[in-house]
């Protein structure tokens, strides 16, 4: 199956636009819902099927377009943090946490795989609001200042807040929410500046 540069790019938008909805529910569960007892599994797993996706199309996108490879580049590495972000969560972080349940002295274990899951986390935040810099300015060079300007503040927004969180950790002076409000707002963001790459961008 072949894909045109327009269709593999509004593939990539609407799957970037999806990851906003999931990163809203998972944030409304973590902080409002049901905590331990929200599905975890099934979210987490939804959102690796997603980010396995994106990365085969962030990667085509790379390879096919002869413009933003930087942007690509950032795009699809952090599909690929992501996806192993959500792995361990999937997998680690809950079987640590059902064992240390019962097994004290795992504490400290699960707590080392929360930190790591979070540090790929900020490293994958960082690397999208990256792409959310390069798409943003990209745009506002071409003519749509106001769209580009504003992709452009989430993403340097996104890398500022997740560089402090990247070196000083969750145990930081700043909380984690500090990735993920701007991280979704220059993902969005994102995927609009990508819609409007694809609607000027040619059938090949």
């Amino acid at each position: 199956m072949e894909f045109t540069n327009k269709r593999t790019v509004q593939v990539i938008a609407f799957l970037l636009l999806v990851l906003v909805v999931t990163q809203i529910v998972y944030t409304a569960l973590f902080y409002y819902g049901p905590g331990s007892n929200a599905p975890w599994r099934l979210l987490w797993g939804f959102e690796a099927l997603l980010f396995t996706i994106l990365t085969a199309f962030s990667g085509a996108a790379m390879l096919q377009t002869g413009r933003y490879q930087l942007g690509w580049s950032a795009v699809t590495f952090s599909a690929v943090l992501n996806l192993i972000q959500v792995s361990v969560g999937g997998t680690l972080i809950l079987t640590f946490r059902e064992s240390a349940g019962e097994i004290e002295a795992l504490a400290p274990a699960a707590g080392g795989i929360v930190a790591l899951a979070f540090m790929v986390y900020y490293t994958a935040k960082f690397l999208l609001g990256f792409a959310a810099l390069v798409f943003g300015m990209a745009k506002r060079n071409e003519g749509a200042k106001a769209l580009g300007s504003l992709t452009a503040i989430a993403g340097a927004v996104t890398m500022g807040a997740n560089a402090i969180l990247i070196v000083f950790g969750q145990d930081g002076f700043l909380p984690s929410s500090v990735a993920t409000v701007p991280g979704v707002a220059a993902t969005l963001l994102l995927a609009l500046c990508l819609l409007s790459v694809a609607r000027e961008g040619r059938e090949e």
